[in-house]
Parts: structure tokens; C-alpha cells; sequence
């Protein structure tokens, strides 16, 4: 069972159970006129919003004064206070972990009541972040790379992926999230129909054997609406099994890569790589783009690049993890061997759109996490043990909660 539920301030929820009852650590959903709430059975379980296609915890259930009475909103455990706590519980390499951006709830700061302190005078900013922001680790563990134009082998680049149209290669993309592929909105020229595209990932050649590759069907093709180069996102229809030949890469949020830094592309295409078409790599280095360029861009070196590379990535590694900086195009890939700068657009350029589709994986940040609630409506779900009513109980909630995580991961 689900219920949709919107989120009510903490200042109301103080009001409506009594002032000092309602905690920071805590976050309340529910309607004015009840009926809708979670109830017995239900604690422990989750309260999910929807950003873009993430679902993003901001809540366990915890109490409440009986089941969906009117003035008494559900009471949740406010995950956020928590998660320094979450974090080392679990592991430090998992992938996937997205920043969540909430409009807060201004209206709340209206509400007043016998006991109730009146709101602070100074504000803190109306957008904030309220969920587990991680560092994004993507290591590759079957990287070896010396240096070179080469051959790749299995594992070496374990986010690449092979757009599939009509059962053909079109074009390389990258694994950027657990269900999320990014390419070039150029290779959707032809078509824009999810049924007609697979992604294929964890493999090496396009013609012979792959152990490692799994074939997945795309739900849904959005591109960016930039003038200029765009970018794609493909989501996927069932989350693949993360390995050393399956995993996703970061995504540049702003970094600097300094001139000279190493850095790589990689792809498939018809005229290299042997009959079987094996993936091929290419080592540059990030170069000065020259009088009028912008900061936007990142400019490399000569690569050797063909139509079928478009949609890859440019890849750079700083310390252990790797960067995607940029996104191949098709409209400078068709086979030339390029001695002067190479331009592409910076990833960045594009995290108005990457936040909203698939989240920024982004590098760490001197960023604050505060306790402000989510104005949007909220699901959970509705079932059935009876509700707790002390702090003792949201601890235990908690518990559950890292236990269940535990066993996801």
C-alpha cells in the first residue's frame, strides 16, 4: 500500500502535538483534515519525494497520534540530521549517491502558537541540501593503463557502453548512474523511440564473445536544450549487476583539469579495433584553448576519432577517481586526425540538465547539509504495528534502516 502525503512544518507539527514534542531530528507528513497517514505495520518504512527520476529518502516512519486523524500528521525520522551517522555504516565506494536540492517550507515560518519561539530573524537560503552527499569513487579496478593508443581490455573502462539501434552500434556513452547512460543528442538524429535503442554494457568487442555484458532496454531518451552541443540521457528499464566490468563513472561538476593533464577517450568503431571490433582507447592531454575560448570548454590534444566514438567520453583521472570531463561529438568525429586543439564543451556545461535527469555525482564540497523539509508531496507506504512514541523508538527505526541498507549493498 502507498499514500500521498505532503509535508507539513515543523512549526505546525509543534503545534499540533504540543510544543517541545517535535524534534529537528524529525519531519512530519500528513493532511490538516487526516485520512491519509501511515498506521500500524508501517514503521520502519519509507517517506520518498520524487526529484527529476531520482526518489529520495527524506524520511522513516517513526509515530504518530493514532492512524490518519485529523491535526495529527504522521511523524518521520528526519534522515538528513543522520547522516554522518549513515555514511559510515556504509560502504565508501558504493556509487550512486545524489545531492537533493529542497524549496524548504517558508510558509511554516508563519505559523505560531501558545509556547511556540517565534522563527529566527535571519533566514537561511530557501535552497538547501537535505540528503547524504558522498564522494563519487570510481576506480576501475582492472585499470592498468601505461600509456599509448591501445587496445583496450576487459574492465578497463567499465561505465562504457554500446548504443544499440536496431540491434546495430550507432554509438558510445557512458554509465553515469545505476539506471542512467549518458551520450550525444546528436546520435538520436534518426530516431528518438526508446524501444528502438539497447544499451549494451561490460563489453569489449562488438564482433565475438563477451562474458561480462549484459543487454538492457531503454525506457525513456531526454536531451539537453542548449545552444550549441547537446547531450543525452538514456534511462534503463532494470538497474544492471555493478562489477569490476560494470560500474559508473563521475561526472565533472566544475573541476579544473591542469594543463597537461593525462587524459582519455575511448569507442568503437568500423575501421579499427580488428574484425571483432574491439574497443579502442586514446591517450591526450588537456591543452590551452587559446585567445577567445571559453571556460566552458576543455581543449585536448590530437585524437584520432570516427562517428561510431561519438557519445563516448573524455576521461581524466584526478587522485583515484575518474572524471568524465566531456562528451565525443559527432560533429568533429568523422575520421580526421587532428593535429591542432580539439574543443569539447565541459560536462559542467550541462549540470542544470545532469542534475535533473540523473543526479551530479560531484566531488566533495565545503557545502552544508541543513534540516529544511520538502515543500512537494510525498509517497509512502501504508500497511500495518503499533506507532512509537519516544525517542527510543526513532534510534531503533534507525537501526532497521542501516541493517536494510546493509543487506542492498
Amino acid at each position: 500500500m502507498e499514500v500521498n502525503v505532503p509535508i507539513v512544518g515543523n512549526r505546525q507539527c509543534n503545534c499540533d502535538y504540543g510544543v517541545g514534542r517535535i524534534t529537528n531530528n524529525m519531519i512530519c507528513a500528513g493532511l490538516s483534515a487526516g485520512g491519509k497517514d501511515s498506521c500500524q505495520g508501517d514503521s520502519g518504512g519509507p517517506l520518498v519525494s520524487k526529484q527529476g527520476s531520482r526518489w529520495i529518502l527524506g524520511g522513516i516512519v517513526s509515530f504518530g497520534n493514532g492512524c490518519a486523524k485529523p491535526n495529527f500528521p504522521g511523524v518521520y525520522t528526519r534522515v538528513s540530521q543522520y547522516q554522518s551517522w549513515i555514511n559510515s555504516q556504509i560502504t565508501s565506494s558504493q556509487p550512486g549517491f545524489v545531492t537533493f536540492t529542497s524549496t524548504g517550507t517558508d510558509s511554516d515560518l508563519s505559523i505560531s502558537c501558545a509556547g511556540l519561539p517565534p522563527p529566527p530573524t535571519t533566514l537561511p537560503p530557501t535552497t538547501t541540501t537535505t540528503t547524504a552527499k558522498r564522494e563519487c569513487l570510481s576506480q576501475a579496478p582492472l585499470n592498468s593503463i601505461l600509456g599509448g593508443s591501445l587496445v583496450a581490455t576487459a574492465g578497463l573502462w567499465p561505465w562504457m557502453a554500446s548504443l544499440q539501434w536496431n540491434g546495430s552500434h550507432m554509438c558510445g556513452g557512458t554509465l553515469v548512474a545505476v539506471d542512467s547512460v549518458l551520450s550525444n543528442a546528436d546520435c538520436f538524429s534518426s530516431s528518438r523511440t526508446p524501444s528502438e535503442w539497447t544499451v549494451v554494457l561490460g563489453r569489449l568487442k562488438q564482433n565475438g564473445s563477451n562474458p561480462f555484458e549484459v543487454t538492457l532496454n531503454v525506457t525513456n531518451i531526454t536531451l539537453s536544450n542548449l545552444n550549441g552541443s547537446n547531450v543525452a540521457v538514456l534511462h534503463l528499464s532494470t538497474q544492471p549487476n555493478l562489477s569490476n566490468y560494470i560500474q559508473p563513472i563521475c561526472l565533472d561538476n566544475g573541476l579544473t583539469f591542469a594543463l597537461g593533464s593525462t587524459c582519455w577517450a575511448a569507442g568503437w568503431n568500423a575501421d579499427q579495433g580488428g574484425v571483432e571490433q574491439v574497443l579502442q582507447e586514446f591517450q591526450t592531454s588537456v591543452e590551452n584553448c587559446g585567445n577567445g575560448s571559453s571556460s566552458d570548454s576543455i581543449c585536448t590534444r590530437t585524437l584520432t576519432l570516427e562517428k561510431g566514438d561519438s557519445g563516448g567520453p573524455l576521461m581524466c583521472k584526478l587522485g583515484s577517481s575518474w572524471f568524465q570531463a566531456a562528451v565525443l561529438s559527432a560533429r568533429n568525429t568523422t575520421r580526421q586526425t587532428r593535429d591542432a586543439v580539439m574543443q569539447f564543451p565541459k560536462l559542467s556545461t550541462f549540470r542544470t540538465f545532469l542534475a535533473r535527469t540523473v543526479g551530479f555525482l560531484s566531488p566533495p564540497s565545503n557545502s552544508t547539509n541543513t534540516s529544511a523539509s520538502n515543500s512537494t508531496n510525498t509517497t509512502l507506504p501504508n500497511g500495518g504495528a503499533t506507532p512509537a512514541h519516544s525517542l527510543v523508538f526513532l534510534f531503533f527505526h534507525l537501526l532497521v534502516f542501516s541493517a536494510c541498507l546493509q543487506l542492498f549493498l
